[in-house]
């Protein structure tokens, strides 16, 4: 049997799995990230969950066949050194060749949104597709594309930001320092602040009596409004449908990947955001008399996808 350690390095945890060949995971760890703080730190850490992982397997980490990690920011993968992570704090570390001189064993890095793509291409939703496109809706807009089984990431590393794609020319600040990004409109983030606009416009509304008796926005109020009834809050879930097909239908148009997967806490709504998303990307798109078009589904590994697939970044790095 063959053991893969994958590490998903977040902005608050460090997460590791020891994973077979059939992606499953067979042992956990999870040690917090701590951020920001200095590298070697961080790197201790990083190592540390990675033996704790390999003692929750039973197995010692000589015993290991990879290792991978996926990392948030700019990873080169010819040098296995991360350039930049904001997130992390990170400027020129040689993460990958650190950790391969720890433990002893062929190691491999990339774009955490990059690996959870590949977990999804390699155990979840996109499974068996040749090529695919997977879509996180977070705090930002995560993405990763896999074409022919390997991950695109450009030739300097940093490609597939989809969420830095301008859908509103002029439009909101994106913290990319761009205006009108898809991110800035279709990010969980987005539709907290597209719900808080229309609360502001709208103090009578249910939608706005839920935020005061909550104390707070989630990217959940609208969509619990318009459950009950709302048309405050169907006119944002419809306006949020509307700025995510957009930007959907950009990535199919360019891509036309086998299948198109979106992922995020927001995907929770289930058919509530899908159907009606479906729809309106099925009336846009340019393959739309097409008898093949791209498939929608939404992701089913959830936070597994980033440990999944940082431990299988040995096929995708072949």
């Amino acid at each position: 049997m063959a053991y893969h350690l994958g590490i998903d390095i977040g902005g608050t945890n460090i997460a590791c799995g020891i994973v077979n060949e059939n992606c499953e995971i067979i042992a956990r760890s999870k040690v917090r990230t701590n951020s920001p703080r200095p590298y070697a730190e961080i790197l201790a850490d990083i190592i540390r969950a990675g033996e704790l992982a390999c003692e929750e397997a039973g197995i010692a980490p000589s015993q290991l066949d990879s290792i991978g990690m996926g990392c948030p920011g700019t990873c080169n993968q010819d040098t296995g050194v991360v350039e930049y992570s904001n997130n992390l704090g990170f400027k020129n570390v040689p993460l990958r060749p650190d950790v391969e001189k720890h433990f002893g064993v062929k190691t491999y890095l990339g774009n955490d949104a990059d690996a959870a793509a590949f977990g999804e291409y390699c155990a979840g939703s996109a499974k068996g597709a040749d090529s695919a496109v997977v879509i996180t809706l977070g705090t930002g807009v995560g993405s990763g594309i896999i074409i022919n089984g390997k991950i695109y990431s450009g030739f300097n590393f940093a490609g597939g930001e989809i969420g830095h794609s301008v859908i509103v020319v002029d439009g909101r600040p994106c913290t990319c320092g761009r205006k009108g990004c898809f991110e800035a409109y279709s990010s969980a983030t987005g539709l907290v602040n597209t719900t808080r606009e229309y609360a502001e416009k709208n103090p009578d509304s249910l939608m706005a009596k839920l935020i005061k008796q909550e104390g707070k926005v989630s990217a959940r109020t609208a969509y619990q409004a318009m459950k009950q009834g709302d048309p405050v809050g169907l006119e944002v879930t419809e306006q949020y449908v509307k700025y995510l097909a957009v930007g959907i239908t950009n990535v199919i148009n360019i891509f036309q990947p086998d299948i198109l997967c979106i992922g995020g806490g927001v995907c929770n709504e289930g058919d509530t955001l899908l159907v009606p998303l479906k729809k309106a990307v099925a009336e846009q798109v340019y393959t739309r008399n097409s008898e093949k078009n791209t498939e929608i589904v939404i992701c089913s590994l959830g936070n597994d996808a980033g440990i999944i697939g940082a431990a299988m970044l040995h096929k995708a790095c072949k």
